[in-house]
């Protein structure tokens, strides 16, 4: 079987004059099959991809075109799915190409002048110190994998992370800032320092003693430094520092180089070549910690709840069975007749409760569908595709249990219910998603979602979700209402003054609060993970392929 590595470029990688066979290894087991993507074999070319940047810093991601940095002549873009698009991922072809096995030392790729006197020179490169001001970050891909950089942290431990700076910032002040640190050369005041120059380690499995030809590579790294070039005839990766003053008086050439090796690693497989990022990732012990803790809470109010009921009904029966029929009712029993009454807010709840049951499905399916092994990082913008899709798809169950439970509320309204259940809730969150868009778009933020894609999503909601939601709703108004085990009264009982505590907003603070403890922490990796732009790889901790020549089981760890 041939298929396209990564499933991710737009042709064949080419072997001397020829396409390069890129053919699935006998090797590898039906389960691996069908859960991975086929590894791409290498005997010659090697294209290294480039992805949009992002900084911590800035809620605003680029395009890697959006600086002035070298570009590939004959820019390819490989077709990018529906959530690739929705998370800002902008990936395209870059002037880094590699001879497999060729060694390269101090390669220049292009230059970049600017002059003062030209404004178009000085807007490039203002917005070139703004990124590094906000140390944003290049990401790139080799073969469908980040080249990471890899550098020690703290207690002797190495963190690899999936993107590099593109300079860094010493303040007026003199004080230095985020990646200066790794160079005591980079010390003067109001001084900017590119990194012009990326030495690029690539470890392949040479395949030797199998029955596939060609190499799989298997890991891919790089060293960010700067070198300031005087010579570009004759470049020599050494000296001092490439610095970019803060005051921009004299002409500046930026001459952008790199030095790529070669290493073989035969003793790692390619099924588990994400292994050495995730096993970096120093928040992992945390998370499972949190998890652990919240967990512990969960079981321990449940358990606390479960018992002061279980203790006050075994009361309430025990007085029922001691006191004679006839005796004033009390506990329980006084609201018996009230608890099945229908809301004042039934249209409301119903809706909520069919969207709610909508979105369980979907993250349900979602999550287990990853947990096999179908939606891996290495099939970028799987997970957020697979979600939108089974929104769309799970309009009916929506409408249906929507529609069952306004017809269990005795409400009359049935059209009213049902163009709520379909266009309330996705209609609030797509309004805040096109304006959060449309302030994108003014940005000139690569994570602005072009017009085509915001037609696909309207045409996903109105032409599929909507008619699935009607249908649902239909077979949920022929159903019968749901039926309560005891008889409503038709006069409610009056309640009584309440005490302050026992009001609405308190409860909802003092009930809302314990839960939200349990989750909150949980909840920051998720969103920072979501901001951060690390949906592949170190928020949501995907437990890649479990090593072994015919296992490539994934787990998706929230935390």
């Amino acid at each position: 079987r041939r298929c396209r590595g990564g499933r991710l470029w737009p042709g064949p990688v080419r072997r001397g004059g020829r396409g390069l066979s890129e053919v699935c290894g006998n090797s590898a087991s039906l389960f691996s099959y069908f859960f991975s993507s086929c590894p791409s074999l290498f005997q010659s070319l090697i294209e290294l991809f480039v992805n949009r940047l992002d900084s911590v810093e800035s809620v605003l991601p680029y395009e890697y075109d959006a600086f002035d940095f070298c570009q590939d002549m004959e820019e390819k873009r490989p077709s990018e799915n529906l959530g690739q698009v929705l998370f800002g991922e902008r990936i395209a072809s870059s002037p880094y190409k590699f001879t497999f096995k060729k060694q390269e030392t101090c390669k220049k790729v292009c230059t970049r002048s600017y002059d003062p006197g030209n404004s178009a020179d000085k807007t490039k490169l203002s917005f070139l110190k703004k990124g590094m001001q906000l140390n944003y970050q290049h990401h790139w891909i080799i073969d469908n994998m980040p080249v990471t950089w890899c550098y020690d942290v703290e207690d002797g431990q190495k963190y690899c992370n999936p993107g590099f700076p593109i300079g860094c910032f010493v303040t007026p002040d003199g004080r230095v800032k985020d990646a200066c640190v790794i160079n005591s050369e980079f010390n003067k005041k109001n001084t900017f320092y590119l990194f012009n120059h990326v030495d690029i380690t690539i470890m392949y499995h040479s395949g030797k003693d199998e029955n596939w030809p060609g190499a799989r590579l298997v890991m891919a790294r790089l060293k960010p430094q700067s070198y300031k070039h005087t010579d570009e005839n004759n470049l020599s990766c050494e000296g001092p520092p490439m610095e970019i003053p803060g005051e921009f008086t004299n002409k500046l050439n930026l001459i952008y180089t790199y030095s790529v090796t070669f290493e073989e690693k035969n003793n790692i497989k390619w099924a588990s070549r994400w292994d050495y990022i995730l096993e970096s990732m120093p928040h992992t012990n945390i998370q499972w910690f949190s998890i652990m803790n919240s967990l512990v809470i969960v079981l321990f109010l449940s358990g606390m709840v479960a018992m002061i009921i279980l203790r006050t009904l075994h009361k309430d029966i025990a007085r029922y069975n001691q006191i004679d029929s006839s005796v004033k009712e009390f506990g329980w029993k006084l609201v018996h007749g009230d608890v099945f009454r229908p809301p004042r807010k039934g249209m409301l709840l119903s809706v909520f409760l069919g969207q709610g049951t909508q979105i369980f499905i979907m993250t349900f399916i979602t999550l287990f569908l990853a947990c096999l092994g179908f939606l891996s990082p290495a099939n970028r913008g799987a997970l957020m595709t697979c979600a939108v899709v089974l929104w769309v798809l799970l309009g009916t169950p929506a409408g249906y249990v929507s529609a069952r439970m306004y017809k269990t509320f005795r409400g009359e309204k049935w059209k009213t219910n049902v163009l709520l259940t379909a266009l309330l809730c996705p209609g609030i969150v797509f309004a805040d998603f096109f304006i959060m868009n449309l302030i994108l778009w003014v940005k000139g933020s690569s994570a602005a979602i072009p017009f085509g894609t915001l037609v696909a999503i309207l045409a996903m909601w109105f032409g599929i979700s909507v008619p699935l939601t009607f249908v649902g709703a239909y077979f949920g108004f022929k159903e019968k209402p749901i039926e309560h085990p005891v008889r409503t009264n038709q006069i409610p009982r009056q309640i009584p003054e309440q005490s302050f505590f026992t009001k609405p907003l308190p409860g909802i603070i003092m009930g809302g609060i314990l839960p939200f403890g349990c989750i909150f922490i949980q909840l920051f990796f998720i969103l920072n993970s979501i901001c951060n732009c690390h949906h592949h790889s170190a928020k949501l901790i995907w437990l890649l392929p479990l090593s072994g020549r015919h296992q490539n089981l994934s787990v998706l760890v929230f935390g």
